[in-house]
């Protein structure tokens, strides 16, 4: 660890280094991140206001936005910070907060989709046991489930990538701390590190996707099985979304984790951009923009909204008309 003191800092190259490109990206890596802020959280809030979507399907995604929420907001700042200001130093710390963080959330996103994807398999194929298999209690346990096998994977990506030491140009050829171009700037053996990221990296990865596939495999044999074709369809639109979801993330995941570390290269900048950047921005519109509960929730929601300040109005207009009749002037 002795070479971690001698090299305080790193630097992040970021996206491009074409001074002309700076200002285009940052204006538009700032209008991803404020719809992915605005889109997550306001499915988040939406989710915990509407009673018609206190269901386990939605309770996940709440937590799946979140996820999105955190694991964004551990890059974009910083990232649209380095493009506008040209600073694109970072401290030892923060670079080891920064990629513990994202490795956190973004494992934990790997295992809420296969609950997610578990929670739409009983629904299918075990209507009758679904209030029993996914109870609340039940949610509560497979998120924390969740978070804590991806704090503990964080915290074993973590040393394995800032455990060694590191000597000479510290430049690291992302816009955020990564395993991979981090390992890059070692000056010991980084053979065991990288295998041992590989592996963790393909026991969540695959893991959690097997646990998917399978969830659908039988979700599929289920719904062909079906006589009724409204049933089969209703049912292919409740998985739609979290389909669309599972291979933008996991496309963009496997690329970027699940290859030898002497094939990343510069594409790695161009993945990572979707899955960190464009991937949370582009889940609350998936989930929201093609499903009716949402949009009959969100509908009610404005309704109340607008009927509260309609009762607002009414009553400050009413309290100026007593002051009115006693003869006192109202603001």
């Amino acid at each position: 660890m002795g070479g971690n003191y001698t090299q305080p800092r790193f630097i992040l190259l970021g996206i491009t280094d074409t001074p002309w490109m700076q200002a285009p990206l940052f204006g538009l890596f700032l209008l991803i991140y404020i719809v992915t802020l605005a889109g997550n959280i306001g499915l988040m809030l939406l989710v915990w206001a509407a009673p018609s979507l206190h269901t386990p399907m939605y309770f996940f995604l709440a937590h799946f936005s979140l996820a999105d929420v955190c694991y964004s907001t551990v890059t974009s700042p910083k990232m649209l910070t380095d493009l506008l200001f040209g600073d694109k130093t970072i401290s030892w710390a923060g670079c080891v907060a920064q990629f513990h963080l994202f490795a956190l959330f973004v494992t934990a996103e790997c295992h809420l989709l296969a609950a997610m994807a578990y929670d739409r398999h009983v629904a299918i194929c075990h209507p009758l046991r679904y209030a029993q298999a996914v109870s609340p209690r039940a949610c509560w346990h497979m998120v924390a489930w969740s978070y804590l096998v991806a704090s503990l994977s964080a915290l074993l990506y973590t040393g394995c990538t800032f455990g060694g030491s590191f000597c000479g140009r510290r430049h690291v050829d992302h816009f955020f701390c990564d395993a991979s171009p981090v390992l890059r700037l070692a000056c010991s053996d980084t053979r065991g590190c990288e295998l041992a990221i590989f592996a963790l990296a393909t026991s969540n990865g695959l893991g959690t996707g097997g646990a998917i596939l399978l969830s659908y495999a039988r979700i599929l044999h289920a719904v062909l099985g079906m006589r009724s074709v409204p049933s089969r369809a209703r049912a292919f639109r409740t998985c739609a979304a979290h389909l669309a979801s599972v291979s933008v993330f996991y496309g963009t995941l496997f690329f970027m984790y699940l290859q030898p570390a002497s094939r990343h290269g510069s594409r790695d900048k161009v993945a990572s951009v979707f899955y960190t950047v464009v991937s949370p921005m582009l889940n609350p519109f998936i989930y929201s923009l093609r499903n009716k509960e949402v949009k009959v929730a969100l509908g009610r929601c404005r309704r109340r909204v607008l009927d509260l300040c309609r009762h607002q109005r009414a009553a400050a207009r009413g309290i100026r008309e007593s002051w009115n009749a006693l003869g006192w002037k109202g603001p």
